[in-house]
């Protein structure tokens, strides 16, 4: 990872760590955490959807559990991009949260440098997985608790004790819906990115 935020260049100094021009981040989590509504908020562009209604045929193999609202699931991914400063372009790709789609995320995990769990505190277990599948690849993350009708009944210590998180992990509160939130949210990860390719260039 430190070799792909590093370069060198007219006007940089020798082994400066600067961010790309362009860097791949996953929004990950599980079925109906916000992915979709995240995506879209902070695009620049129109986002790309692949979303189609929920029907009766996924009824006995998709949790509705505290969503039965929900009509309609993102079955490939979701695509947008936003630009932070002058220099720095993020490409977002949102994952599909069902079970049955699960098979996708090592194709969309392919280049991504890192990622965003969202979290849905009134069902913490939907981003289990998402957690596990992070951790296990070594890819550098960062938790949003996405605070539905604005809610955030717990603090973010409580949600990192609740999901067994390292405590370098950072868990920042969030509202999907709202562009700055979401915004906030990215420019977290980048700096966590940053930061790890310092340490790990201080130590080459």
């Amino acid at each position: 990872m430190a070799s792909q935020i590093r370069r060198t260049g007219p006007g940089s100094a020798a082994g400066a760590v600067v961010a790309p021009d362009t860097v791949k981040i996953l929004i990950a989590g599980g079925f109906g955490v916000g992915k979709t509504t995240m995506v879209a908020s902070v695009s620049e562009i129109v986002p790309l959807r692949t979303e189609e209604p929920l029907t009766t045929a996924g009824l006995d193999v998709d949790d509705l559990d505290g969503i039965e609202e929900k009509r309609s699931t993102t079955v490939a991914l979701d695509f947008g991009r936003i630009t932070i400063g002058s220099d720095l372009v993020l490409y977002l790709f949102g994952t599909p949260g069902q079970q049955r789609f699960w098979f996708m995320w090592n194709d969309l995990a392919v280049g991504a440098l890192g990622a965003v769990v969202l979290v849905d505190v009134r069902r913490p277990r939907a981003s289990f997985a998402a957690i596990d599948f992070f951790e296990r690849r070594r890819i550098p993350f960062v938790v949003g608790v996405n605070g539905f009708h604005g809610l955030h009944p717990y603090t973010p210590e409580e949600v990192r004790d609740a999901l067994a998180l390292p405590e370098g992990t950072p868990v920042l509160l969030c509202d999907a819906r709202e562009r700055e939130s979401s915004r906030d949210v990215l420019i977290a990860l980048i700096d966590r990115l940053i930061a790890a390719a310092v340490r790990a260039g201080g130590k080459g």
